[in-house]
């Protein structure tokens, strides 16, 4: 559990000045920032506030007041102690995740904060406590076990600032949130940044009678094995090994490579002993920025990288996910799936895999990153048929701010989009043969076939060179040994 807090002073004061202009009774949004369990503290990069809903309506409203308190209210007066707050909890929690998708490494979504008098505060923390936990469930901390989140509070009359931690536990009451210290500092001046361009290829066979049937459970399942291996994998740090322990000096952006270990295909035991009904190639390059606190040892900064690499493979999964549940419904998709050989499109992530028999391929999003705050970027995530343009305006509304003019500043170091290629087999063999790994047409067929005639021919060739290789060794030994019988026989004679 964090005992300090420390909001970064620029974004803290912007935070005030826009919420004491606003007017409104109440207001719920999301923190941003990190928690760090190696220096004990919590940081605060920015609130963001929760945009309006579907209907119009605010996340947060306050209930249990006449219409004329809630006017006393947006004047900066006290509303009466029977006041209470109302919170969308799944609004919030949809806000958290799309929010959580555009972090990069060591910027997380941490809490909540809320903007409301203090009778209100009291009357409504176990509202807050749910509020924060379904918060946490939309946008997890991937490799830290935390089993807290913050909780900022703005009153006014007077103006004040608290903070609170808040228990995740299941049972929520009031003893959920503690105190803790708050201040202010300049923080996100004092991050270091870090990055990386990381070339992936999994491999993942289908093989008959797995539980795991859809494409899409199959690379959630892959991506997770794969981020075992990379937890492990060492690292350069601006070419040189990296220590762990060591600290960087502020300035500049660090490159970071990693190393993975030679592992063996353990997929292909597995699949020698069940029938294989196609392979999964999930191929392409994550570029990954992380920023991390100067104080901290470069390994913080190692393990923000590379679960930044695997939360960006699970988010553009996701967003074709989201995207195939929209098209679901669609009639001309399922059309044109059904006449097309090779199939293409975020629909095919939901097909049945065991009944699935024609090629399928798809490029996944590209990730694209935004200028923020304090030279820090933030990202976004493109369909390979749209353009940057369309990111302005998402990025704008989720993260509550005016996006600047100049285009320049948007980074595309994705050349390309990730893809994905599914290419049915009949047998092990075609599994562990490079044949196997593409779509195939009838030219490329036959060309495999000449190439396994051929492969046929030579094994032929070759247990034949072998076989007179033995005669003519038997023949050597027989005629040595009639030679000395030979000349023992006239030694006697």
């Amino acid at each position: 559990m964090v005992k300090v807090v420390v909001g970064e002073e620029s974004q803290v004061k912007l935070a005030e000045n826009r919420l004491s202009k606003s007017g409104v009774p109440c207001q719920v949004g999301l923190v941003i920032g990190n928690l760090s369990g190696k220096l004990d503290r919590g940081f605060i990069f920015d609130l963001i506030p929760t945009p309006l809903n579907d209907n119009g309506e605010p996340a947060c409203s306050i209930i249990g007041g006449a219409k004329d308190d809630q006017k006393k209210a947006s004047k900066g007066k006290s509303l009466p102690q029977s006041s209470a707050l109302f919170i969308d909890k799944d609004w919030l929690a949809e806000h958290a995740r799309q929010v959580g998708r555009m972090l990069v490494g060591g910027m997380k979504v941490v809490g909540i904060y809320v903007w409301t008098n203090e009778s209100s505060f009291k009357n409504s923390t176990i509202t807050l406590c749910q509020a924060a936990k379904a918060v946490a469930e939309a946008a997890p901390l991937l490799e830290v076990d935390w089993d807290e989140r913050l909780l900022v509070h703005i009153g006014y009359s007077p103006l004040r600032w608290t903070c609170r931690n808040c228990s995740l536990a299941s049972n929520i009451t009031s003893g959920n949130l503690r105190p803790c210290d708050f201040k202010m500092g300049k923080i996100l001046s004092t991050r270091q940044a870090f990055r990386c361009t990381y070339d992936f290829d999994l491999r993942l066979p289908i093989y008959q009678g797995s539980s795991s049937k859809r494409l899409v459970d199959i690379l959630h399942h892959g991506i997770s094995i794969h981020a075992k291996e990379l937890k492990g994998a060492k690292a350069l740090i601006d070419g040189k090994l990296a220590n762990e322990d060591e600290q960087f000096d502020l300035g500049g952006v660090h490159d970071v490579e990693f190393l993975l270990p030679f592992m063996e295909d353990k997929y292909l035991e597995v699949c020698s002993q069940k029938e294989i009904t196609g392979l999964l190639v999930f191929s392409g390059s994550v570029c990954s920025y992380a920023y991390s606190n100067s104080k901290e040892p470069s390994s913080q900064a190692l393990a923000d990288i590379k679960e930044d690499i695997i939360k960006s493979l699970r988010s553009r999964l996701d967003i074709m996910c989201d995207e195939a549940d929209r098209k679901s419904d669609s009639k001309e998709d399922r059309t044109e799936e059904s006449n097309n050989q090779i199939l293409s499109g975020s629909t095919v992530l939901q097909l049945d895999l065991q009944l699935q028999r024609k090629h399928c391929s798809m490029s996944f999003p590209r990730r694209v990153f935004l200028p923020w705050l304090a030279d820090t970027f933030l990202c976004d995530y493109i369909q390979p048929s749209e353009s940057v343009e369309v990111l302005v305006d998402h990025f704008a509304e989720l993260m509550s701010l005016e996006f600047p003019s100049i285009s320049s500043k948007i980074l595309e170091p994705e050349a390309e989009a990730p893809a994905l290629v599914l290419s049915t087999t009949k047998s092990f063999r075609e599994v562990s043969t490079p044949y196997a790994l593409l779509p195939k047409s009838d030219d490329s067929l036959s060309n495999q076939n000449r190439a396994a005639t051929i492969l046929r021919s030579d094994q032929k060739s070759t247990n034949l060179a072998g076989f007179n290789f033995m005669i003519a060794v038997l023949v050597l030994v027989v005629s040595v040994v009639v030679g000395f019988v030979v000349f023992f026989v006239r030694s006697s004679s």
